[in-house]
Parts: structure tokens; C-alpha cells; sequence
């Protein structure tokens, strides 16, 4: 019977060869009849397909290298300095914005230096073991548990004494992914950032969610850990395959990639990864930790810039839009074209233009209110029908005399405008004349309800008080 086997082998390998080289022969004879059709073209027609094949194969040469090349590092982002933030934030309490959970995290940032204590935090979805994990790290811990998951709805620190020996203080915050759990995840993410380091808990394969909160905690180059908790429901090949996937999918972001199962105190080598992250201490790892919460720090003062510069130019639209009507009520007669009033339109650029920190010359204001002017002139149907339609709606405008159309009319186009114009400085951060222009037009042709109301009532109390 082995004699047997060897033959059939010998025969399968040999008919293998006998096929593979029949395969061999026919391509080569189909390139060279291939070859021969080629040359027996017109020689122009060669030059045009031999310059296509070159293309195609620079083109997948290109794609290749691109695929294959190595990945670069992700790059750390880079906070600003502490003294740029702190002026900004001045400036907005100048300006009565809600400045004080910034300064508040700026006064913690100081406080947890001045302790040398290092701070760990414990992140991840709920339902992960966070808190059991931290109740085996920190012996004589009893953060509460629960098999509902969700059950930490605060940042709760426990101290004790890290493996490297130094005291450390580690943070169970509230699980991320939880139902209407958005200002809890803020606070989890906010508490990571604090961290010297982070522990981030999963209990399998990441998700597409967990990925990205991976990438997230990797751009603040934070020293990380990923550990996959509750490995006991699993197998020794299965666990080698999870470990295989988490390696693709983080993507080398984590330090290392640990297996423990803290609900049997089973812990692995997590202690001794722990000791290996955390021994140049508090002090080395103080610049990583200041640079990380300097940086959320920079994008919650953006979003506190942004908010209070949207509600000024509610204020300043609303301001400009009411003085349009008092002057479209002294200035224009009915049937006059709704050409748009020069120096209180230029007013209004300057105003939103100066909240926005951009810079703009006269030349540049000039131009833009030209092409206001060409839209308003080739627009003047779609704002009258606006405008007497809203009459329609909101008859009380109809008993405070003559003009209300065209008082209405300015309302809509400097309501308009202002919107326009600001919702392009915030994006752009420059005088964008193509792109306002394009918000304007469609603005101009908005019938919103509620939004005709309200410039009904600002048109309504406008002329009361006139």
C-alpha cells in the first residue's frame, strides 16, 4: 500500500507538470499570434496601443507601490502653547461666554502635576469589565458592577500603588457607547486625556466604533494599552486568531495587546506591561499628559469660540436686518428695484467680518456687494413672492401701512445676507464671494415658516417703534 501511494503521488505531481506545462506553451502561442496581429498594424495604430500598454503599466506599477508601501507612524497632534489658550479664553470671558470649565481644566492640569502621583485611566465600551479590572489593580477597591453594564456614571478615582512601586491614582470612567450617554462619554474622554496613560478594555474583536476611539486616544499619543478582558470564553486558537485581528486592526497604535480575564484575577502579563509603560515615572511622563490635555483643551475653546460667535452674529444679522427695515420704509418707494442699501450692507460685512478674524479691504466688500446686487436684480420675484406671501401668513403687517412689502423684503434680504456671509466666514475663514453668494441665493428663495414668522415680527415691532 505505501508503494501504491508513492506511485499515485508520483503520478498526480506528474500530470500537474504535463498540465502546467500545456498552459505554458498556449500562452506563449497566444502572445506570439498576439505579437504578430500587433505588428501587422498601421505603425500609428502601434504607437497609440503600445503608449496605452506602457500607461497601464506604470499606472499598476504605481498602484503596487502605493499598497505596498510601509505605513508612516501616526503623528502625535501637536498642542498649542499654554500662554495662546489661556488668552483666548481670556478673551471670552471678556466677552461673557461660559469660560469656566476651561479655566477649571487648566487649574486641574497644574493640581495633578503638583501631586507626582501617576494616573491611569481605565477606558472602554460599558459591559467590558472596567471596573472589575480596576477592583484587581488596585487591591481594596470596590468599584461597583453591574451585569446590566453602564453602571459608572462618573469618573470615580482609586489610589494605591502602581507596579513600578510609585503611588498611582486610577480612573474608572463611564463606558463610551451607552444609549443616550453623550455627556457621560465627554467626561470619559475627558478623564483620558488628564491620564499619564490609559488602559483601553475591550472583550473581543474591535468594532468599527472602538477602532476609532483606538485612533482617537492614538493622535494624543498617549502611552496605551489595549486589553481584551474575559479571554476565559475562549479557546487557545481562538485566542491566538483575536489576538492576529486586534494586531491588524489597531492598527500599531497600543503599546502592547494583553489577554485577561479579571473576573477570575487572572491578569496575565498585564502587570508586568504596566511596569514596563510607567517606569520612567510621573515626571518623564508629565510632557505627553500636559500636551494631550492642551490639546482637547484647544478644540473645547474652539467649539466655545464657535458657539459664542454664532450667537453674535444672530445679534448682529438681527441688529442690521431691523435697521434695513426702518430704512426701506424712508427710502424706497413702491416699485423701486430692490437694489440692496450700500452703506448699511457694508456695515454688515465689516461686523461679521471683524467677529470672524478676517481681514477685508474695501475692494473686496465692493465686490461682493456687486454680486449681491446681480443676484437681488435677477431675484426680485422670488423675494417679493417671499415676502408677500409671508403678508398672507401673518396678515397684521397689512395695518401698519404702506411699503410693509418692501420693509419685509429688506428684513429677507439682509437676514439673508448676514446668514450667508457668516456661515461662509466659519467655514472658510476668509471672504469667499463664490460661496457666499451661492448660500445667499438659496436663502433668498427659503420660505421656512418659521423663519417668515420671525422676520415678520422683526419687520412688525421695527415699524412700531420707528
Amino acid at each position: 500500500m505505501p508503494g501504491m501511494s508513492r506511485r499515485l503521488r508520483t503520478l498526480i505531481a506528474a500530470i500537474g507538470i504535463a498540465a502546467f506545462a500545456w498552459l505554458l506553451f498556449a500562452a506563449l502561442e497566444r502572445a506570439l499570434s498576439l505579437a504578430q496581429r500587433f505588428m501587422s498594424l498601421p505603425e500609428g495604430l502601434r504607437w497609440v496601443i503600445g503608449g496605452l500598454l506602457a500607461l497601464m503599466v506604470v499606472l499598476g506599477a504605481a498602484a503596487a507601490v502605493w499598497l505596498l508601501r510601509p505605513r508612516k507612524p501616526r503623528a502625535p497632534i501637536i498642542a498649542p502653547d499654554r500662554a495662546s489658550l489661556e488668552s483666548r479664553i481670556a478673551v471670552l470671558r471678556e466677552s461673557d461666554a461660559n469660560v469656566e470649565e476651561l479655566r477649571s481644566e487648566l487649574d486641574e492640569l497644574d493640581r495633578r502635576r503638583l501631586s507626582s502621583s501617576i494616573y491611569l485611566a481605565v477606558f472602554g465600551e460599558i459591559s467590558t469589565g472596567k471596573s472589575t479590572l480596576i477592583a484587581a489593580l488596585v487591591p481594596g477597591s470596590t468599584p461597583a458592577s453591574d451585569v446590566r453594564g453602564g453602571t459608572t456614571r462618573e469618573v470615580t478615582h482609586y489610589e494605591g500603588n502602581a507596579p513600578t512601586g510609585e503611588h498611582w491614582t486610577v480612573a474608572d470612567v463611564p463606558g463610551s457607547a451607552e444609549a443616550e450617554g453623550n455627556d457621560r462619554e465627554r467626561v470619559a474622554r475627558e478623564e483620558a486625556l488628564r491620564a499619564h496613560a490609559v488602559l483601553y478594555v475591550c472583550a473581543g474583536d474591535l468594532t468599527r466604533t472602538q477602532a476609532a476611539e483606538l485612533r482617537w486616544l492614538g493622535d494624543f499619543g498617549k502611552p496605551l494599552l489595549l486589553v481584551v478582558n474575559k479571554v476565559d470564553q475562549w479557546t487557545s486558537g481562538e485566542r491566538e486568531q483575536l489576538i492576529a485581528r486586534l494586531r491588524e486592526r489597531s492598527e500599531g497604535i497600543p503599546d502592547a495587546i494583553l489577554l485577561v480575564s479579571a473576573r477570575h484575577a487572572d491578569l496575565g502579563s498585564l502587570p508586568d506591561a504596566l511596569r514596563r509603560l510607567l517606569a520612567p515615572g510621573a515626571a518623564a511622563l508629565e510632557g505627553q499628559r500636559e500636551n494631550a490635555v492642551l490639546a482637547g483643551l484647544h478644540e473645547r475653546t474652539s467649539e466655545t469660540e464657535a458657539l459664542w460667535r454664532a450667537a453674535e452674529a444672530e445679534r448682529i444679522v438681527h441688529r442690521y436686518a431691523r435697521r434695513a427695515v426702518v430704512g426701506a420704509m424712508a427710502a424706497v418707494a413702491p416699485g423701486t428695484d430692490l437694489v440692496i442699501q450700500g452703506a448699511l450692507a457694508a456695515g454688515l460685512v465689516r461686523a461679521l467680518a471683524g467677529l470672524y478674524g478676517v481681514r477685508v479691504t474695501e475692494v473686496e466688500i465692493e465686490d461682493l456687494l456687486r454680486q449681491v446686487r446681480l443676484t437681488l436684480r435677477t431675484g426680485t420675484t422670488v423675494v417679493l413672492a417671499v415676502a408677500g406671501n409671508a403678508m398672507k401668513a401673518f396678515p397684521g403687517l397689512g395695518t401698519l401701512g404702506g411699503g410693509v412689502l418692501h420693509a419685509f423684503a429688506y428684513a429677507l434680504i439682509f437676514d439673508s445676507l448676514g446668514r450667508a456671509l457668516a456661515a461662509s466666514l466659519a467655514e472658510r475663514h476668509a471672504l469667499d464671494q463664490a460661496d457666499a453668494g451661492a448660500r445667499l441665493h438659496d436663502l433668498l428663495a427659503d420660505a421656512g415658516t418659521s423663519r417668515l414668522r420671525r422676520l415678520a415680527e422683526l419687520t412688525g415691532d421695527a415699524l412700531r417703534d420707528r
